[in-house]
């Protein structure tokens, strides 16, 4: 690591600490090291708290980060600058991800028609005052890994960027995507800008090779798929 990257936490702006960053943007925007800085909390005299998260990941990084689901406390604290609490502390949050990773694969919802996705957001959007676009992500077998909100636009338009729904999809490694959206006047109907926007981002996963494979307009209690429109 080089001597202008060797910083302290206290000689970072205070927005990019890994803990201040993880209130202001959620734990999805901090790195492995970052997210290892925060369960480690101190650092040692000389290396900041993030330069020892480094130091572990360095340790593993031929086997990559999922080598650390294997690793013992008595193992880890073999590493300068990491004791035995915690050693502990960051074998134990790695059990819970483990644990609850497991748990949240046996309960994904399945996705296998507009009805499926439309089920899925018709309680979360159908009262929505804004319109509200959301991308359901999906695994090579389609189930769920996530439904992130995109944006958050005015009472009859959202502002969507396609590189912004794509850093999402890109995240959660999924394989294929459906954008859904509401309608707050309640009538799901598209309009152009709809299908012009879809065109545009099913022409743009091609090129990233990730499946748009439809995009759910919700009503109040009734939906539009572009697929079934023959749109898309």
């Amino acid at each position: 690591m080089s001597d202008s990257k060797a910083l302290m936490i206290k000689e970072l702006p205070q927005e990019e600490r890994p803990r201040e960053k993880m209130l202001r943007k959620g734990a999805q925007a901090l790195s492995n090291a970052e997210l290892l800085a925060v369960l480690l909390r101190t650092g040692t005299k000389n290396d900041s708290v993030l330069r020892v998260a480094e130091r572990l990941l360095k340790k593993y990084e031929e086997l990559g980060v999922a080598a650390l689901g294997s690793i013992v406390p008595q193992e880890l604290s073999k590493i300068k600058g990491i004791g035995p609490v915690k050693a502990v502390t960051v074998v134990a949050a790695i059990e819970l991800g483990k644990r609850l990773h497991g748990l949240a694969s046996a309960e994904r919802p399945v996705i296998r028609s507009p009805q499926d996705a439309a089920d899925l957001l018709m309680a979360r959007l159908r009262y929505e005052p804004r319109e509200h676009f959301l991308l359901v992500l999906l695994s090579t077998k389609n189930h769920v890994l996530g439904t992130p909100t995109i944006s958050i636009g005015s009472l009859n338009a959202s502002i969507v960027h396609p590189r912004e729904l794509f850093r999402e999809a890109i995240h959660y490694s999924a394989a294929a995507i459906i954008l859904v959206h509401n309608h707050p006047s309640g009538d799901p109907a598209p309009s152009q800008e709809d299908i012009m926007l879809t065109k545009k981002i099913v022409e743009a996963g091609k090129i990233l090779e990730i499946h748009v494979l439809d995009h759910v307009i919700i009503g109040d209690n009734k939906y539009v798929s572009l697929k079934e429109k023959g749109i898309i």
